[in-house]
């Protein structure tokens, strides 16, 4: 006969049930952000002051549509409820932000410190060029140099041959 309940097995783990909602974590932050960034456009203030002047000339002028009479209370409800949710949604914007800020503010302190050390080190290097460099016989000092010992060899020779002397320096 079969069992019209199944038996629970011990050798596997228990399942979470048929409906598992599955939610991205950052959904809610982008949406806040999208939402923040609403709230302070022109766009957001042109329509919320476009529906708070129906609301008003609805409920002063037209007697049948009168649903919020002049002290507009549900307009005042209306106004809380809003900056109760968006006062909490916009310091949610502003604290990612600062993350997303000093996320960035890290990499560009990293960034400059690898930029120094690359600018000492080839600053370093060019200094050591420049010392090896120094150390290296110019083509003006060789010719100099040739020309003097060219000069000298020419004396000895006058000196030691008196015929050497007739030929031009």
């Amino acid at each position: 006969m079969p069992e019209l309940v199944p038996r629970r097995r011990l050798d596997q783990p228990r399942s979470q049930g048929r409906f598992r909602l599955a939610l991205d974590p950052e959904a809610f932050g982008r949406f806040s952000e999208r939402l923040a960034r609403f709230l302070g456009t022109g766009k957001f203030l042109f329509w919320q002051t476009l529906i708070v002047i129906v609301w008003i000339t609805l409920n002063l002028f037209a007697v049948s549509l009168r649903w919020d009479p002049y002290p507009f209370i549900l307009l005042n409800l209306a106004f809380s409820t809003q900056a109760a949710y968006a006062a909490p949604l916009i310091l949610l914007a502003q604290n990612r932000q600062d993350d997303r800020d000093r996320v960035s503010l890290e990499e560009d302190r990293a960034r400059a410190a690898q930029t120094k050390a690359d600018t000492e080190y080839l600053a370093r290097e060019l200094a050591a060029l420049r010392l090896a460099v120094g150390e290296v016989v110019t083509r003006d000092f060789l010719r100099g140099e040739l020309d003097r010992a060219l000069r000298e060899s020419r004396k000895r020779r006058a000196r030691d041959d008196p015929k050497w002397d007739d030929v031009p320096s």
